[in-house]
């Protein structure tokens, strides 16, 4: 197994926005993209495994055992002024250069089955101190997304703050452009820690995403939500680090290291 899609169902969606939220700096995507998909009842119909995800399995404390794997939601609008969404989150990014271009590659390959021509993608911005108040910095591959979406108090002016966008969040709009999918990336300005989760950041891009998908839910209790799901996050990425160290303790360097993943 290299990287596939297994479905669980095939949902028929008239026009979707395709919302993507995976681990990352703070998890300040994978926190908006989770709580979103929760608060909204979205369903689960499909599941991405990837032999690029690290080789392990979690076990539970009922010792089942559970798959590193990236997990596809809809839901179906419900009234007027909404669309048909897609939200992707999961477990884990690519731990390699080449997974990522693959792992990305086969998602967009994937929702262009579903007619996705305009898409999300959610992250945290390392700014390297907290901020009482955080900002929600944006990208876009095309123009005239600026335009449309900065009346949403998305500050597009930071390009150069930002520099690169590691990891999906910065690839699914990079590479979406070539499949006809526009794309704006969402990033909520955070301390910068992978291990502790930004729920006020995480909070901030989800309040401006809501706005824009025109659809209500309540983020009063993404906080607690955080605390619920902590737990398991922190050991999966506890697990992560001691086996890449143990990889690079048995590999020599041969790259330079990236510190930034959406």
């Amino acid at each position: 197994m290299v990287t596939q899609i297994i479905e669980l169902e095939k949902p028929k969606l008239k026009n979707p926005i395709f919302i993507e939220g995976l681990p990352g700096v703070g998890n300040v995507g994978r926190i908006a993209a989770g709580y979103l998909a929760e608060e909204l009842k979205a369903v689960k119909f499909a599941e991405l495994l990837s032999s690029h995800f690290m080789p392990f399995i979690l076990l539970h404390q009922n010792s089942v055992a559970h798959v590193l794997k990236n997990e596809f939601y809809y839901w179906k609008a419900k009234k007027k002024g909404q669309r048909d969404l897609i939200i992707l989150i999961g477990d884990s990014q690519s731990t390699t250069q080449e997974g990522h271009y693959e792992i990305v590659e086969t998602i967009l390959n994937y929702i262009k089955k579903f007619g996705v021509k305009e898409m999300f993608t959610l992250g945290g911005l390392s700014i390297g101190e907290q901020v009482k108040e955080p900002k929600v910095v944006g990208a876009a591959n095309d123009e005239s997304l600026i335009k449309k979406y900065s009346k949403y108090g998305i500050d597009f002016d930071s390009g150069g703050k930002v520099g690169t966008i590691v990891g999906a969040s910065g690839l699914l709009i990079g590479f979406g452009k070539y499949h006809g999918i526009k794309g704006v990336c969402l990033l909520g300005e955070t301390s910068g820690f992978p291990i502790i989760p930004d729920h006020r950041s995480a909070e901030v891009v989800l309040k401006v995403l809501i706005k824009i998908l025109n659809v209500q839910i309540d983020t009063s209790k993404i906080e607690k939500k955080v605390k619920e799901m902590e737990e398991f996050m922190k050991k999966i990425e506890s697990v992560e680090m001691k086996a890449i160290s143990q990889l690079l303790k048995a590999q020599k360097p041969k790259e330079e290291k990236l510190t930034y993943i959406g």
